[in-house]
């Protein structure tokens, strides 16, 4: 590892599963001090001892993302254990999957709440500490949902679309603060997560097989691929990158 966060506190939402679990053991051997929030139910207190056990250091405190007093105290109790925070990573997001005209406005207020509404709630939180630092990165998990609709998932695409304007508003409020925000795009991934949207999606019979997929982007993306594009727009390496979305999907956009 080359230390390209030495000296940094990330931040990392969703941070013990999936694309979010790579990027919490990569951050830290990248150097940075990582705070993991993830529900009470993740395994967020096991990844947080394996990285320490392995000379990293990282700290999990259990949080639901889209509830404001939460959110308020994790940040706080991460800034106190591990020091004020200047990378984030908001990468906790949830699917939807099904037809439009039989979805619920329960669903609709979830994704909402977890997709979005954590973006607002988690960067608000940490900005003051930011600027208060003099320098900034946050990283914002989007997708090819962002641009590209899927059938089935109208609730997902919008709140992939919010995200893609959130992360370039940000960036252009608080580019004169030394801040920058980005958002990374996957497309479909190896993880839990995305294994599960493949599956939903083929109930509903959209042709999600591996032929599919292999056409549209060559091969499932790894999360350890997601992960090292944040860690790039995280690190100083991406110093004039800024209101960008980096698309980690294979040319699948491209097409």
């Amino acid at each position: 590892m080359t230390g390209r966060l030495a000296g940094k506190t990330a931040l990392i939402t969703g941070g013990a599963g999936g694309c979010g679990l790579a990027a919490s053991h990569l951050f830290a051997r990248e150097g940075a001090k990582v705070g993991i929030l993830d529900l009470p139910s993740s395994d967020g207190t096991k990844v947080a001892e394996e990285i320490n056990s392995n000379g990293g250091i990282a700290y999990f405190m259990p949080c639901d993302v889209s509830d404001s007093p939460q959110v308020h105290n994790a940040v706080q109790a991460v800034t106190n254990e591990l020091g004020t925070i200047t990378v984030l990573m908001n990468h906790a997001g949830i699917l939807s999957v099904g037809p439009f005209l039989e979805t619920s406005e329960t669903e609709w207020d979830r994704i909402m709440a977890v997709n979005v509404k954590s973006m607002f709630l988690v960067t608000k939180a940490v900005l003051p500490g930011m600027i208060a630092a003099g320098q900034g990165s946050i990283v914002s998990t989007s997708s090819i949902s962002g641009v590209v609709g899927t059938p089935m998932e109208v609730l997902y695409c919008t709140s992939k679309g919010a995200c893609h304007m959130f992360a370039r508003a940000i960036a252009v409020e608080f580019r004169d603060r030394n801040i920058r925000s980005n958002a990374i795009c996957p497309g479909f991934i190896a993880t839990a997560h995305g294994q599960r949207e493949i599956r939903d999606l083929s109930k509903f019979g959209v042709d999600v097989s591996e032929d599919a997929i292999k056409s549209a982007q060559g091969r499932l993306c790894s999360p350890e691929e997601v992960a090292s594009a944040a860690l790039f727009l995280a690190s100083d390496d991406a110093s004039f990158v800024n209101g960008t979305h980096l698309f980690t999907d294979n040319a699948y956009t491209a097409i």
